[in-house]
């Protein structure tokens, strides 16, 4: 179990007698994987992806600013009910806890309850693990109401479960008169009540967040408007890609979870069509079923959009592990990650390749099924964005009818109602009447067919 140091700073000189505070001891309890008596990988391959894990575990507690004093992998035979890891791994890690000075443990896993607390009396700190870490950068991120709500939900979850003998020493309230009375209420009840209480509130308020983003989509629809939502992978460039193609100013970072909070742009098309383009909070693997639920509200624009861009950052090592939580968490919201008439992949960050690479890359995405394109860009470079936005309206139109018009110039009326109810793609005028390409929705076809005499057009232009 030899130590990896994932601290930035670790080489730099520190003044004499100089005591640190908050170190962090990263810790990565990974299953040996076996098939058949042996091995299902090489050992080279289980430790470059045991690797990863540990890096993106060491990025999560940095996240948080945490100062991590060393990182190391413990790979585990199988898991023990008391303590997660073996007997003699725990000494190994409390020896080393002491010997950093660590004052915080992260168990880049999920910990039960009672494996925490025996923990935190053996290695003689305060433990996480990877549900709480995340908890915690959530609660750093979340700057809007909802967003604070959404998390504080999550926390309250996950808190109450974590009561088990918090309170020992108020243990037996006696309640009643004299001796009959029996045990009155536990401090662990008490605080499961009021956790409880908390809860319901704030389930109350999120109900309230679901029928304002309800109201706000309903007014949407009224609009030609589409919702183009981005998913992803934390740290994929979601929300550089964002702020490519809407140019706005949302926060990017070389960060996990930069993002949190939902942001609505509009989206400008190739032929002068409008969407609005939703950026999401960023997935990652083993995401807390507290926050999926918590965060539904918001994940909701994602339920409702006509498309959805997958972002993967196609340079990063585990680009296919990566890929595949995504789908999971999108399976858990009951969106099929296969749809292809709705979902466009989009391989991320293809300036990282060089000249060589990259057309091998090209030729990679280019046998892939037609129903099933990526599209290569960089958000940092522009590169292949003009593709991506053609693309994009490419599978908005597939969802709209576009239609031939004639319209008396005189009925102002009727050609304000078209340019609020469906996308005009050409306008010109020609003896006192205009001539009009629109596009709509299959819902509002029949109105215009029978309220214009419009007829579909063959080829969109």
């Amino acid at each position: 179990m030899e130590p990896r140091n994932f601290d930035g700073d670790a080489d730099r000189p520190r003044s004499a007698g100089a005591k640190q505070t908050g170190r962090v001891l990263v810790i990565g309890p990974y299953l040996r994987v076996r098939a058949g008596g042996a091995d299902a990988q090489s050992e080279s391959h289980i430790q470059r992806d045991a690797e990863a894990r540990l890096d993106e575990a060491a990025g999560l507690a940095r996240a948080i600013d945490l100062v991590i004093a060393d990182a190391i992998i413990a790979p585990i035979s199988q898991i023990r009910p008391a303590t997660y890891i073996g007997k003699g791994k725990v000494e190994e890690i409390a020896a080393l806890a002491k010997s950093l000075e660590a004052e915080l443990v992260v168990m880049d896993c999920a910990l039960a309850p009672i494996q925490q607390r025996n923990l935190e009396k053996e290695l003689h700190a305060k433990v996480l693990d990877r549900t709480g870490l995340i908890l915690e950068i959530f609660g750093r991120r979340a700057k809007t109401k909802e967003g604070s709500l959404q998390v504080e939900l999550a926390h309250l979850n996950y808190q109450r479960s974590r009561l088990v003998r918090s309170w020992t020493h108020l243990e037996r309230q006696r309640g009643g008169f004299g001796f009959m009375g029996g045990p009155g209420e536990t401090q662990i009840e008490a605080d499961r009540r009021l956790i409880q209480e908390r809860i319901s509130k704030l389930e109350g308020e999120l109900k309230k967040v679901q029928a304002t983003r309800r109201l706000h989509r309903a007014g949407r629809q009224r609009v030609p408007y589409r919702v183009v939502a981005l998913v992803g992978y934390t740290n994929a460039g979601k929300s550089t890609l964002f702020n490519r193609l809407t140019r706005a100013d949302v926060q990017a970072a070389d960060m996990l979870f930069a993002t949190l909070d939902p942001t609505l742009r509009a989206l400008t098309l190739p032929h002068g069509g409008k969407a609005m383009l939703s950026d999401t909070v960023g997935f990652i693997s083993n995401l807390p079923t507290q926050l999926v639920a918590a965060f539904r509200a918001t994940l909701e624009e994602v339920l409702e959009a006509d498309v959805i861009l997958h972002v993967r950052d196609i340079s990063h090592e585990d680009a296919e592990a990566q890929q595949s939580d995504v789908d999971a968490v999108l399976r858990q919201l009951g969106i099929n990650p296969d749809d292809s008439g709705r979902i466009i992949e989009v391989w991320n960050k293809i300036d990282r390749y060089d000249s060589e690479q990259r057309e091998e890359l090209l030729n990679i995405a280019a046998r892939r099924p037609e129903d099933h394109p990526a599209m290569l860009v960089s958000a940092v470079s522009g590169e292949g964005i003009d593709a991506l936005l053609s693309a994009i309206e490419e599978r908005l139109a597939a969802k709209r009818t576009t239609l031939d018009l004639s319209i008396d110039a005189a009925d102002g009326a009727g050609i304000s109602w078209l340019h609020r109810n469906s996308e005009v793609l050409a306008k010109e005028l020609h003896d006192g009447r205009f001539d009009m390409t629109v596009r709509v929705d299959e819902t509002k076809r029949d109105i215009v067919v029978n309220r214009f005499d419009a007829v579909p057009r063959l080829s969109a232009p």
